[in-house]
């Protein structure tokens, strides 16, 4: 059974699904759309044009559908979409997309949205991403399915983030990160392989040691780029995670690679 707060205000136009709860003081928008079960505790704000899918719970001074913080947006329709089985923790920001990225937000389903995290204008993030305690994604950013952003962290507009990759706590992202990749620093470094994270979603073990492996030649000293990417691929191009990070470093980004510190790329 659906249940609103008497002090909640539900803008006429807003689309509430079966089973949805909606706390006190809270202000649902006229073109928001909650799906099933979703539960909105008391003190937040959803509006816009935002698309909340089923299950998903908000936590209190959470803001969802805002106006992009972005000087370049003109009023343009633009439209963020949540996907479903989401927490989105206290003081959350999700912002709608710009005339320049596309108009969307897109987020995932069953991700984890600790306190204080922010994702911008025109971002995609994947399903089951972690963002810690005030981890923030600039404008335009992509991160990858099962990804985890560390407390604090800081990632630049534009930047690619590949699957189960971590970016450590604090650390400022200003390049693309592999997918499998942990960054850490400031500015971030390539610093291995996120193995923790790969043991925890149940890799085989000889899958994490070719992953070992391929890093190993991809950031070696010799040769260019090109020819390791090319030596890896014949080594280890039919094993789909490996297969994944040499599509990634291929497809043109607008930022550079996130490499080891001592790399001469």
């Amino acid at each position: 059974m659906t249940t609103i707060h008497e002090t909640a205000v539900v803008e006429p136009g807003a689309e509430i699904g079966e089973g949805v709860q909606i706390g006190a003081f809270s202000l649902i928008g006229g073109g928001v759309v909650l799906g099933d079960e979703v539960k909105v505790h008391s003190h937040v704000v959803v509006t816009g044009n935002t698309t909340i899918g089923r299950g998903t719970e908000i936590f209190p001074f959470a803001s969802i559908g805002h106006i992009p913080q972005d000087l370049k947006f003109g009023g343009e329709e633009s439209f963020l979409e949540i996907g479903e089985h989401n927490r989105i923790r206290e003081h959350v920001t999700m912002n709608p997309g710009t005339q320049g990225g596309g108009l969307y937000t897109r987020v995932g389903s069953r991700g984890l949205f600790m306190m204080g995290s922010h994702v911008a204008h025109d971002c995609t993030v994947g399903d089951h991403v972690i963002m810690a305690n005030n981890a923030t994604l600039a404008g335009h950013c992509s991160v990858g399915g099962h990804a985890i952003l560390g407390g604090l962290c800081a990632v630049h507009q534009f930047v690619r983030i590949g699957d189960h990759s971590f970016v450590g706590g604090m650390s400022g992202l200003e390049n693309d990160l592999i997918p499998f990749g942990m960054a850490l620093g400031n500015r971030a470094s390539l610093s291995g392989l996120n193995i923790i994270g790969l043991k925890r979603q149940g890799f085989a073990r000889e899958q994490i040691h070719n992953l070992r492996k391929a890093y190993r030649m991809l950031f070696a000293a010799e040769g260019t780029l090109k020819e390791r990417l090319e030596d890896v691929d014949k080594l280890f191009g039919t094993d789909p995670g490996i297969d994944s990070i040499l599509k990634f470093i291929r497809t043109s980004s607008d930022r550079s690679l996130c490499v080891p510190r001592n790399s001469s790329e």
